[in-house]
């Protein structure tokens, strides 16, 4: 959107004109509830649309129907009626200029250069998806207002379900990605696309190729506008191996995450838990941990078993089956119940390695936010909330391939390769981001 900043005045007299047909149906007896919500949707669509920054209407659509260019107004129409003296004045009905003869003759040229203007390409992309069925509204498309804080169930969002239904049916038959956010930090031009799939989905077996081919079309897209490199949330060696001369890099960000969540165990740590999924994330601060000579402590033989096989001789003996669960500090990810938590001793510290957070379930523990990091006050442009991540807080996961955009690292960081995770974590604080403070 336009920064322009009105005089509060004006907005005193917009409102004064906005009503007068409003006031002239009510006073009349004329009026109706559908055309008074009518006119104000009109009203509210207009005056966002004129304060675009980009040309959004398709010169097609006045060449179907030309009497359409005299009754509405362009983005391009609104910034010479700011920039040109005396021409463009009637914004929602631009007849009047043509009648009146102050129109600016440029108008059309100015129309027609806009919708031509090259889209600007980004260097990194991040691919995401939605999670619950009311996080659309969460979106910066979606409720400003939602979409400015974090991601709490909301009441009255029950309210909307018929709309969240058919957002649902939407996004089974829209089977494109979206750009849902787009920002600049220093040089580095850097946009957020949704592949419109909610967790639930990706959680089903018969949908799943369709997932793919979507990734893979976002990808290749990317390719095409000559993105650099491109975060997945999940691991995308599959595209590697179908794509091997891709140019841009697939990165999942797991070094990152690692790096986070090895800073915020505390100081003087000397044993862990470890508790979820085995994921490459677990195994690489397990063993990462060992070689710090901290002990890693699990509750279950098979877990235990497959980490034993991870680690090298040496480091074996750091990896301990637990019988308790006296640990004061729990690394957790997906796969764990909420009856284990209810068996940590009081004081006990949750620090997350997956996307998604615990329920917190005991008042007497504390729980660290999922792996994230407090953005540089240069990154530009973010006026929503990740997820349930506080305002200017961002996942590791997505930072993890800003970091290779800004340092130009030419490598892949999916399925099993992982980068080097104290070389990450310093560049991280090096452009600016800093850690989470931990919880008292």
């Amino acid at each position: 959107m336009a920064a322009v900043i009105h005089p509060f005045a004006e907005h005193i007299v917009y409102f004064m004109l906005f009503s007068i047909p409003m006031l002239t149906t009510v006073f009349t007896g004329t009026g109706s509830l559908v055309s008074i919500t009518g006119y104000i949707l009109y009203i509210d669509v207009m005056n966002n649309m004129g304060h675009c920054n980009f040309e959004l209407i398709p010169k097609r659509l006045f060449s179907i129907f030309p009497p359409l260019k005299y009754l509405m107004y362009t983005p391009s129409f609104h910034s010479l009626h700011h920039t040109q003296f005396r021409t463009n004045y009637s914004l929602f009905m631009p007849i009047y200029d043509y009648v009146y003869g102050t129109m600016d003759k440029s108008t059309d040229a100015v129309y027609e250069t806009s919708l031509e203007r090259p889209e600007e390409s980004p260097k990194v992309v991040h691919l995401t998806h939605l999670t619950t069925l009311e996080s659309i509204y969460y979106l910066r498309l979606g409720f400003a207002t939602l979409a400015s804080k974090p991601h709490t169930s909301k009441w009255y969002l029950w309210l909307m379900w018929p709309m969240t239904s058919w957002s649902l049916i939407i996004t089974w038959i829209y089977g494109n990605t979206f750009v849902v956010e787009a920002n600049t930090f220093g040089k580095l031009k850097w946009q957020s696309w949704v592949v419109p799939r909610y967790t639930i989905q990706y959680k089903l077996q018969w949908p799943r190729e369709a997932i793919n081919s979507m990734i893979e079309r976002a990808i290749l897209d990317a390719e095409m506008k000559g993105v650099k490199g491109e975060e997945l949330n999940r691991n995308g060696e599959l595209y590697i191996q179908r794509y091997p001369q891709l140019k841009l890099n697939l990165v999942d960000g797991s070094s990152l995450v690692v790096a986070v969540v090895l800073n915020s165990i505390p100081k003087r740590t000397t044993q862990v838990l470890l508790r979820g999924k085995l994921t490459k994330v677990a195994y690489a601060i397990a063993n990462t941990l060992c070689e710090r000579n901290i002990k890693v402590a699990t509750l279950y033989k098979d877990e235990y078993e497959k980490l034993h096989l991870r680690l090298t001789t040496k480091l074996k003996s750091n990896l301990i089956l637990s019988t308790s669960y006296a640990q004061k500090t729990w690394l957790v990810g997906d796969g764990w119940t909420e009856k284990e938590q209810l068996k940590a001793s009081k004081g006990t510290l949750f620090i997350p390695f997956s996307q998604f957070p615990p329920k917190k379930m005991s008042k007497d523990c504390f729980y660290h936010s999922t792996p994230a990091m407090i953005t540089p006050k240069s990154f530009t442009n973010i006026h929503s909330c990740e997820n349930w991540l506080s305002r200017r807080v961002m996942s590791a996961w997505r930072i993890a391939g800003i970091l290779h955009g800004l340092e130009g690292w030419n490598v892949h960081e999916c399925g099993d390769s992982m980068f080097n995770i104290e070389e990450i974590w310093q560049a991280s604080l090096r452009h600016g981001f800093r850690p989470l403070t931990m919880p008292n």
